[in-house]
């Protein structure tokens, strides 16, 4: 019997309800916690999970959960810890499809400080028929909470970079162990904190992954905190500036009335932000404005006006991060409301920055403390744009993308890496390794006003199959809500209505520069 029969019948008895070990399985699932052995590592799980029976196994951080694990083919589950320094704790997990493997691996990161297994980037993969793992970044805690860096050196070097590749490494010894061949082909898709650790791997380590689909990375990531503490700070500076959660609605109807047809169509939802002409002050009240809910106040304004200009340095005025966009109101709250900023940033300063358990936010100086926060951090969390040729050069594909409607990491952050990344490997080796797709609408990582579920894996991995790049992908609105698509064009394209058929078809737009 040749191996495709052997797949067939394997798959037939699987169709049975039966577990069985893939038919080019070289070791049996269970016995990889003897046999598979890596430096630093300790195998603590090796078994079979059959289809629909995988639990999580506690709180997990971002993506998890809400996440449908009813659909998950049976498959060999390991699990382990790596060490690669006394003060290092890497856990990660390898998912390998016990039938139908289709000799691929895809990797993932996490999100915001991560602190637990991320459960979320490993599901649509295995469904898929792809091998995946995931880790926990270096350290178990709270995703929100950066502290844990605190006299840890080591720790910021692993979550900085170094789990997510030993992770890797990890897991493709496993898959070659188990099936008897590694993988054909290595993917990596994230978000987030995940698409900035995409953007490492290509930095440091750009022999991991064939091709990498980096979602709205948190790149650079030190200034990026500088954005968030900025942000809490210019509606928390004093009772007067701070925006009740009533009023960013009232902002965001206002941006919506502005820039919503400036892509010929009105359909709820901003193309292009950057173009948009809403200035907040035209909300402003007639009079001192107390006590109205149809107007914002002149203190609140100068807020609003801070959030969308983003972070300067007082002395030089040079732009340290992006301000949000018009249009991401509806998340910004996420960042201005309660009694501090949001302590993704928060944490990080007090803790591994200052340490400093008395350190108070309207404190930091966006010039002295600046430096400050790069000296520590920079060299292990930011990845720049100029440090990506070795990856490019290997003929890799960099897919990026980022939602214009992202309240929590500014889409232009990744617009301006693009844009200095196509100038540092020229234009010709950009156009057939790299493509940028921004997405109109999308909120943090997916949902919002635009349809936000978008096939990345797919486009990557057609990419490398067939060299040619993607020119144009399509987003879709989730299955509960009504149905809509949309075109997304590489950047700086733009999605123009063609004048004709219904806006919620993406064939009636066209790829267009503006």
């Amino acid at each position: 019997m040749n191996r495709m029969s052997l797949l067939a019948t394997s798959c037939a008895i699987a169709a049975a309800g039966l577990l069985v070990a893939p038919a080019n399985a070289a070791t049996s699932c269970t016995a990889l916690a003897e046999v598979l052995r890596l430096p630093n590592t300790t195998i603590t799980l090796a078994a079979e999970v059959p289809a629909g029976a995988f639990k999580l196994p506690g709180p997990v951080g971002p993506g998890g959960p809400g996440m449908d694990l009813a659909g998950l083919p049976s498959f060999c589950r390991v699990a382990g810890t790596i060490r690669p320094t006394a003060d290092s704790d890497i856990r990660f997990e390898v998912w390998m499809p016990l039938t139908g493997w289709n000799g691929k691996f895809v990797g993932g990161g996490n999100g915001v400080w991560a602190g637990s297994i991320a459960y979320g980037d490993m599901v649509e993969p295995l469904e898929r028929g792809y091998a995946t793992a995931a880790s926990d970044v270096g350290h178990q805690g709270s995703p929100v909470d950066g502290s844990f860096l605190t006299g840890h050196s080591e720790k910021l070097t692993d979550f900085g970079h170094r789990a997510v590749h030993e992770s890797t490494v990890a897991a493709k010894a496993a898959i070659a162990k188990f099936y008897g061949e590694g993988p054909q082909r290595s993917l990596y898709a994230s978000c987030s904190t995940g698409g900035r650790i995409g953007l490492m791997e290509a930095y440091r380590y750009p022999e991991d992954y064939d091709a990498i689909s980096a979602i709205a990375p948190a790149n650079p990531m030190v200034p990026l905190m500088v954005m968030s503490l900025w942000t809490g700070n210019a509606t928390m500076r004093d009772d007067a500036s701070r925006i009740p959660a009533p009023h960013y609605a009232l902002v965001e109807k206002a941006a919506m009335q502005a820039c919503d047809a400036d892509d010929g169509v009105r359909d709820g939802i901003i193309g292009n932000p950057p173009t948009c002409k809403f200035d907040p002050a035209m909300l402003q009240c007639k009079g001192d404005g107390a006590e109205r809910t149809d107007c914002l106040t002149a203190p609140q304004v100068h807020a609003l006006s801070a959030i969308y200009e983003g972070p300067r340095n007082p002395r030089t005025g040079e732009q340290i991060y992006p301000g949000l966009p018009v249009g991401a109101e509806a998340q910004m709250q996420l960042l201005t409301m309660g009694q501090e900023p949001f302590p993704v940033a928060t944490t990080f300063f007090r803790g591994p920055v200052f340490n400093d358990p008395t350190w108070n936010f309207r404190s930091f100086d966006y010039d002295r403390d600046v430096e400050r926060a790069k000296a520590y951090g920079s060299d292990a969390l930011d990845v720049p744009p100029t440090g990506l040729d070795r990856f490019v050069a290997g003929n890799r594909k960099l897919l990026l993308s980022h939602g214009w409607s992202d309240g929590l990491i500014p889409a232009q952050s990744t617009v301006n890496f693009y844009d200095a990344l196509v100038k540092d490997v020229g234009a010709r080796r950009a156009r057939d390794n790299v493509r940028l797709f921004m997405v109109a609408g999308m909120t943090h990582c997916a949902g919002g006003a635009g349809p936000s579920a978008i096939d990345f894996l797919g486009a990557i991995d057609r990419w490398v199959e067939t060299g040619e790049a993607p020119e144009r992908l399509v987003a879709a609105n989730p299955p509960s809500a009504p149905k809509r698509t949309r075109p997304l064009c590489p950047y700086p394209q733009l999605a123009q209505y063609t004048g004709s058929g219904s806006t919620d078809e993406e064939q009636n737009f066209r790829c267009e520069a503006p």
